[in-house]
């Protein structure tokens, strides 16, 4: 199957009430358990590359790994862009065979945040490219923080509404509570659910959720175990994730459960097995460890059994 745009993927979702995963990839291996969890749980599936990504691996290998991985594949798979700042960067993607990008002004202004992702929406829509933004600043809310504080981060559903409509943009990451890294929280997670609420209900097209990862207790021991130092990470619960899928959230990003895994499977075959050095016994190991993640994390979404 040919890669489809992320329009495809996440109006299908919006319209069934349930999540799609855009999990980051920054080589072969992360891909490869992506692909395998998706096609073997039967769901659509959105690969995103960041800048840093592009950076690292390089456009014309990041998209020829993804391309043939969608030919081979019975499932929808979208390759997306995130958090494209940079506008170089967007037109090469869009350029490269992109199939959905999100352009990330959230740091501007709201008119020049409407004016930059505009721009992208009209560049990108004549390709059959879907556009993601994004309004507010991702950032964990503290108990701490004051009402106005509040309000300052997170996303104004009313000018979510006007965004929308001023800049036909496809999907939108509205800021709720979460941030990114496996240190989301200081205290217990927070998401701003009736703020969630109304932006769907002005909005009604699909929603993003940034920061999202659950960063398992599990994956964090065995770093620890196995000489990593990772203590007092903390991630989104997977009731609070369950809560915003259920009142708009479509697609739901993950990076850093797929670094800790991969980690963690690292650290313990370099400690328990000192003498290898054969690439595929080392990183093989990982790729099944993500891909676990991977697959627990397609049941969370609710997106088994939808391709």
């Amino acid at each position: 199957m040919s890669l489809v745009s992320g329009k495809v993927v996440l109006d299908a979702a919006n319209e069934g009430g349930y999540a799609v995963g855009a999990f980051n990839i920054n080589n072969m291996e992360i891909l490869q358990a992506i692909i395998e969890a998706a096609e073997e749980e039967k769901s659509p599936v959105m690969i995103a590359a960041s800048e840093g990504a592009i950076k690292y691996a390089g456009l014309d290998y990041l998209v020829s790994l993804v391309r043939t991985a969608g030919e081979r594949s019975s499932i929808p798979i979208a390759l997306h862009l995130d958090h494209g700042t940079h506008f170089d960067v967007i037109m090469q993607c869009l350029r490269g065979g992109f199939t959905s990008v999100m352009i990330d002004a959230s740091s501007k202004p709201f008119d020049e945040n409407v004016r930059l992702t505009k721009q992208i929406v009209d560049i990108a829509h004549p390709m059959g490219v879907s556009v993601e933004a994004e309004l507010g600043r991702l950032q964990g809310i503290e108990d701490q923080i004051s009402v106005a504080e509040r309000d300052a981060i997170l996303v104004d559903p009313d000018e979510a509404e006007k965004f929308v409509e001023l800049t036909n943009v496809d999907f939108l990451a509205p800021a709720i509570g979460t941030s990114h890294g496996a240190f989301k929280f200081k205290g217990e997670a927070k998401l701003d659910i009736n703020r969630l609420k109304k932006v769907k209900e002005k909005t009604g097209i699909p929603l993003v959720l940034h920061g999202a990862s659950g960063v398992p207790q599990h994956l964090l021991d065995s770093i620890n175990q196995y000489g990593g130092d990772i203590k007092g990470a903390k991630g989104l619960p997977a009731d609070e994730l369950k809560e915003a899928i259920k009142y708009g959230i479509n697609k739901v990003n993950t990076d850093t459960d797929l670094r800790l895994a991969f980690t963690a499977a690292l650290r313990e075959v370099l400690t328990k097995d000192k003498a290898v050095f054969d690439p595929r016994k080392i990183i093989g190991p990982a790729r099944e460890k993500m891909k676990e993640v991977v697959k627990d994390r397609i049941h969370l979404f609710g997106s088994a059994n939808r391709a």
